[in-house]
C-alpha cells in the first residue's frame, strides 16, 4: 500500500467517525478506538513513504493537507458538541491557513514544507521530530480524551471520573491549540522573505 493510499484511508476514516459518533455508547467507543488508528496511519504513512522511496513534493503536501483536515474537522467537531471552546478552532484554522499561505508561496519557488526554513531554530520548531512528535502526541491525547468524555457525560453524568477527565482533556486541548501557535509562528517569520518576493 502506497503512503498516499493511507493518507486517503485516514481522511475517510476522519468523516465516518464524525459521521457516526454519538449514535450509541458503543459506537462511540469504536470511534474512539479508531482516532488512535487514524493518528497511527498518520505514522505509518511517513514511514512507509521512506521505506517505499515513495518520498516527493505531492506526498508532503498531500500529507500536511490531510493533517489539516483531519485537524480542523475534529477542533470544528469538538466545538460543535460543547467540548471546547469556539476560539479553540478558530485559532487552529486561521494559524493553519496562514502557515500554509506562506508554505504554498515558498512552493512555488521548488521550496517544500519543510525544506523552506533555514533559521535554525525555526526549522527545529517546526520541523524536528521532537516537535513534531511532542505535537501529534498533544492532538492525539485531546482526541482521544474529548470524546471520552462525551461518553462518560452521558453514562456517568455528574462522577468525579467525568469530572476529572474533562478536567484533562481541556488542559491538553490547551497545550495542543499552544504548541499549534507555537509552531506556526516560526513559519510566517522564516517564511516572510517568500512573502516580501
Amino acid at each position: 500500500m502506497s503512503a498516499n493510499a493511507i493518507t486517503v484511508y485516514r481522511l475517510i476514516l476522519t468523516f465516518i467517525v464524525l459521521a457516526i459518533f454519538g449514535t450509541n455508547t458503543y459506537i462511540s467507543i469504536a470511534c474512539i478506538v479508531t482516532i488512535l488508528i487514524i493518528f497511527i496511519m498518520d505514522s505509518v504513512d511517513g514511514i512507509v513513504a521512506r521505506k517505499k522511496n515513495q518520498t516527493s513534493t505531492f506526498g508532503a503536501v498531500f500529507d500536511i493537507v490531510a493533517d489539516r483536515i483531519v485537524e480542523n474537522v475534529f477542533w470544528i467537531y469538538f466545538a460543535h458538541i460543547d467540548l471546547v471552546p469556539l476560539w479553540m478552532p478558530i485559532v487552529v484554522v486561521t494559524r493553519g491557513l496562514l502557515t500554509d499561505g506562506v508554505r504554498s508561496i515558498a512552493l512555488t519557488e521548488g521550496k517544500a514544507p519543510f525544506e523552506m526554513m533555514t533559521i535554525p531554530w525555526a526549522r527545529a520548531l517546526t520541523s524536528s521530530r521532537i516537535s513534531r512528535s511532542v505535537y501529534g502526541v498533544a492532538k492525539m491525547v485531546a482526541f482521544l480524551l474529548l470524546p471520552t468524555v462525551y461518553v462518560l457525560q452521558d453514562t456517568y453524568p455528574n462522577q468525579p471520573i467525568t469530572d476529572y477527565t474533562s478536567l484533562v482533556s481541556m488542559i491538553i486541548a490547551y497545550i495542543a491549540v499552544v504548541m499549534c501557535l507555537i509552531r506556526g509562528i516560526p513559519v510566517l517569520i522564516d517564511g516572510w522573505r517568500y512573502v516580501k518576493k
